[in-house]
């Protein structure tokens, strides 16, 4: 009896052992498969004016000056240096190593070797120009065209900086996840409009809310394993844990619905809002960009508390949004 069952329990092991090594291989000689995704027909210009709204929006609303500079200029670009978008961010995840390459043009480190449609797939369609994934930490699938163009256009106007970045390193976890398709590519889910005329409306506050600022990002719970949305849209609760700059604090997003027990937008007034946004950075530890947002303009930040405060109310209380080092997060 002893051996009969010593047998099967050997069988049980091997037949485990087969399968774990067979999903290793697999996982090994899948992740890293080449993906299409259309070229948009993006032009850079010349033009000064769409020069300066990608200007605005790569050191405003859409905060790339966040990610794509050396880790030790952080607070001086959020205190308002302008600096080339040289990259050099680095954001460690279950996932892997996230890097936020080099935006300059120059030709062997940077994007001067990419061509415009190149650039515009990367940010559309989360392909890159040698057709590999793109985890899309930044959600310009639905920028219309004219700011996409002006984005392009502004990046090409800098100076060029030799900055050779490593690319993103994906972790086991990482791998599997592509290989399976878990984590891919994501597409427009309609047709990017031309052009959003800037004003103070609902509608144009959806656009920056969901398009280029990435408030639904942040403040929208997530799985950081996968990236994948699990909460109410913009109902707060999204977890960050303490990084390279945030002195062991850690922070979860408040609820941004305008719901008057739990959500934050009750508490304030359209002036406040503003006044809010326009003051800039009080923390240095904090996830949220508070440098970028303060160079939005009064339009932009009207539009935006508008739409906030014409989304559904969510009931969800979120205790506090700032953790001391040491305590644990919800």
């Amino acid at each position: 009896m002893y051996v009969v069952m010593k047998k099967i329990i050997l069988s049980i092991i091997g037949v485990l052992v087969v399968l774990i090594a067979g999903l290793i291989i697999y996982v090994l000689a899948t992740w890293n498969r080449n993906y299409e995704a259309p070229l948009p027909d993006i032009k850079a210009s010349n033009d000064s004016t769409i020069i300066a709204r990608g200007k605005y929006l790569a050191f405003g609303p859409a905060h790339c000056s966040t990610c794509h500079i050396p880790m030790d200029m952080l607070l001086k670009v959020e205190n308002g240096l302008e600096i080339p978008l040289s990259g050099g961010w680095e954001l460690s995840l279950p996932l892997g190593t996230f890097r936020a390459p080099n935006l300059t043009p120059h030709m062997e480190t940077g994007i001067g070797k990419f061509t415009d449609a190149e650039i515009a797939r990367t940010l559309r369609y989360s392909v890159s120009h040698d057709n590999k994934f793109v985890f899309p930490f930044m959600p310009f699938q639905g920028l219309s065209d004219y700011d996409l163009t002006a984005l392009i256009s502004f990046l090409r106007s800098q100076e060029a900086v030799n900055n050779n970045v490593k690319r993103t390193e994906y972790e086991f976890l990482g791998k599997a996840l592509l290989a399976f398709e878990v984590v891919k590519p994501v597409a427009p889910i309609n047709d990017p409009p031309k052009i959003v005329i800037k004003d103070s409306t609902i509608k144009y506050g959806l656009y920056i809310a969901n398009n280029v600022a990435n408030c639904i990002g942040c403040h929208t719970e997530r799985d950081l394993k996968s990236g994948a949305f699990i909460g109410p849209d913009f109902a707060g609760g999204m977890n960050f844990e303490p990084d390279a700059f945030s002195k062991g604090y850690a922070f979860v997003s408040p609820n941004l619905t305008p719901d008057k027990e739990t959500g934050i937008m009750a508490e304030w007034n359209e002036e406040t809002f503003i006044t809010k946004f326009q003051q800039g950075r009080l923390l240095d530890e904090t996830p949220m960009p508070w440098g970028a947002y303060s160079r939005m303009d009064e339009i932009e930040l009207k539009a935006l508390y508008r739409y906030f405060m014409f989304l559904d109310p969510v009931k969800r209380k979120v205790e506090k949004t700032i953790y001391l080092p040491g305590e644990e997060l919800p």
